[in-house]
């Protein structure tokens, strides 16, 4: 939150508190008649702080969605850059993407609009209300002091435990209620075909209903919250009115209406609180996807070989609950080769091919890991063209760039037959191009491809490439892939024996264990291995 933001609701807050004391002491004093001369000030003084206040509180607007707004967009295109690059088996789905890019990043928009700012301004002006009724009666002072950490601390406290809970699991199901939503609008057809479109319309119901039930929960919060504290706001002004009885009308008045505004100014501390446990989940969300692939390890150290492109896991062990996925891994790729593994279904090659993009961190064991984000080839279709969906791994390529990355994973023909080119716009989740013609599952899986190419990592980690092809098609596609890599790492966990001759490397799992790590030459193997 910029300091300009910061300073203009600070004196947004005092010309308030000023307007307030200016006035009720004008008024307490013209009460007993005096010249109209030793009231000339006050006059000035209540017109001052009523024009200032608004023209501070629309700085502070200003000032405030300014670096929001601009911190936002920032994060948004690094978000499409994440969301591009990254795996689906560890990212998000359709619906989760796109509450990743409007709620979620509102979400970081409104913590520090609604939560910090509100926060270091109302701490600031009720401390200068608290110093400004100590100087003026030090025991009406010390109320309001008292009145203030009740308020500002105490009750926004209780709000936030009270909605801890709530808020977790409010973030949870809007997230759920999004994806269901996208399913029932790009997956209508294929619902119609298997006949449960009218279960997943009820199903997305009754998670709307669910979803009202907890609003209307957090509703009640927030008013049981907001009226603890304007119960405190009355309680310590009848305070200050007894403390300062003995000080005369005047004095008494302006202080009793200070320090209504003085509470008044740390009330926004109640919803701030209340917000800000209710948006911290979506927030880690964005820092989630936002930092790099490759996190710190669990001893919170990098760790990152000299050489790039080269990667090296030692005595690596990953459990999701009490199974093991990863069970003591060793391995050694060296930089610029060209790594096949291979393993059957919950042999660990996806997590395996997660712990090298970073994705997941050890339980156990060590990481090395450079650069620091590998990329996947199997991650999110935007719905806009195709020169956008191809242009969110390199941003200056030009067309003649992306006809030939295109035509290494063989899409050139589909290219020319598209009636706008590379303009040509691809349906809502790229699940298909607009105007009704179909985006095959092969065609799609080349197109991610591409973009995973284009972006030129030094690592390339690719899970099933050519799963959607027949054997030819594909081991044509893997063959420009690897041609392609100019002393880029590649790894690539597949099933198909026909191209491993395209190797120069071939990890065999099983069990969550590496069973052959074969770096020579090699003779056909004997079985095949089903997909993950």
């Amino acid at each position: 939150m910029t300091a300009a933001a910061v300073l203009a609701g600070v004196a947004a807050r005092l010309c308030a508190l000023g307007l307030t004391a200016s006035a009720a002491w004008l008024i307490a004093r013209a009460a007993e008649r005096p010249d109209l001369s030793a009231l000339g000030l006050a006059i000035v003084a209540v017109r001052a702080f009523a024009s200032a206040r608004g023209f501070f509180g629309y700085l502070e607007q200003l000032a405030g969605h300014d670096a929001a707004l601009g911190r936002a967009a920032g994060q948004r295109v690094r978000l499409y850059r994440s969301l591009a690059h990254g795996p689906v088996q560890a990212g998000p789905r359709d619906g989760e993407a796109l509450t990743h890019m409007v709620s979620d990043l509102e979400a970081g928009q409104d913590i520090r609009l609604r939560c910090a700012l509100p926060s270091i301004v109302a701490g600031i002006a009720g401390a200068a209300a608290v110093a400004f009724c100590w100087a003026l009666h030090p025991a009406s002072g010390a109320v309001v002091a008292a009145g203030t950490l009740v308020a500002g601390l105490a009750v926004p406290a209780a709000a936030a435990a009270a909605a801890r809970g709530l808020g977790a699991r409010l973030a949870a199901a809007r997230s759920d209620l999004a994806v269901r939503v996208i399913d029932l609008t790009d997956g209508r057809a294929d619902l119609l075909a298997f006949g449960a479109l009218d279960f997943a319309a009820a199903a997305a119901e009754r998670q709307a209903r669910r979803l009202a039930r907890m609003e209307r929960a957090g509703g009640a919060v927030s008013a049981a919250a907001l009226a603890a504290g304007t119960a405190v706001q009355g309680l310590t002004a009848l305070g200050v009115a007894w403390a300062a009885a003995g000080t005369g009308q005047v004095t008494a008045a302006v202080l009793v209406l200070t320090a209504l505004v003085a509470l008044d100014a740390v009330q926004p501390l109640i919803p701030a609180a209340q917000r800000y446990v209710e948006l911290r989940p979506a927030a880690a969300r964005v820092r989630r996807l936002l930092r790099p692939a490759a996190d710190l390890p669990p001893d919170g150290r990098p760790h990152r070989p000299a050489v790039p492109g080269r990667v090296a896991l030692r005595g690596v062990r990953v459990r999701y609950g009490d199974v093991p996925a990863l069970d003591g891994v060793d391995l050694d790729l060296s930089p610029g080769r060209s790594v096949a593994v291979l393993g059957e279904s919950g042999a660990g090659k996806s997590t395996l091919l997660a712990v090298l993009a970073g994705l997941v961190q050890p339980s156990e064991g060590l990481a090395l890991l450079r650069p620091a984000r590998g990329m996947y080839q199997d991650a999110h279709l935007f719905g806009t063209t195709v020169r956008g969906n191809l242009l969110m791994a390199r941003p200056d390529a030009g067309d003649a760039e992306l006809r030939a990355v295109l035509d290494r994973v063989r899409l050139t023909g589909w290219l020319d037959a598209l009636p706008e080119g590379l303009s040509t716009p691809l349906g809502a989740g790229g699940q298909g191009l607009s105007g009704g013609q179909g985006l095959s599952g092969g065609q799609r899986q080349r197109l991610l491809l591409a973009r995973a190419l284009l972006a030129d990592p030094e690592v390339l980690l690719l899970d099933e490439p050519t799963e959607a092809l027949d054997a030819g098609t594909g081991r044509a596609v893997l063959a420009g892939v690897l041609r392609a890599r100019h002393g880029r790492t590649t790894v690539v966990v597949t099933h198909r024996e026909d191209a491993l001759d395209l190797f120069d490397d071939i990890v065999i799992m099983a069990r969550g264990r590496v069973e052959l790590h074969d770096t020579g030459d090699r003779q056909p193997m004997g079985r095949a291995f089903p997909s993950a």
